[in-house]
């Protein structure tokens, strides 16, 4: 028996090659988002909210909307950033 590979079955590799990184890139993409917006926004409790993050993406989306919810909160005595209409005027 010989083993024969033709061009499409070539293509088919690629294409399920670049799915697969596709869907890991948006997986980590969405698993950071909580923890980056809470840094950006001066959380003081940042490495908590990206922790949070991380393990709800882990639980398959399941803690993940309140992480990003705990990332917008605005704790007392926070300084939020200004924005960038502000700082250019």
């Amino acid at each position: 028996m010989e083993a024969f590979v033709s061009g499409l079955d070539i293509f088919a590799w690629i294409v399920l090659v670049v799915l697969i990184a596709t869907v890991i890139a948006i997986f980590v993409f969405l698993a950071m988002l909580p923890g980056r917006i809470a840094r950006q926004r001066n959380h003081p409790q940042h490495e908590a909210v990206n922790v949070a993050g991380w393990l709800g993406a882990l639980a398959l989306g399941v803690f993940w909307p309140l992480a990003l919810v705990w990332a917008f909160y605005v704790s007392p005595g926070q300084d939020l950033p200004k924005p960038e209409a502000e700082m250019l005027s």
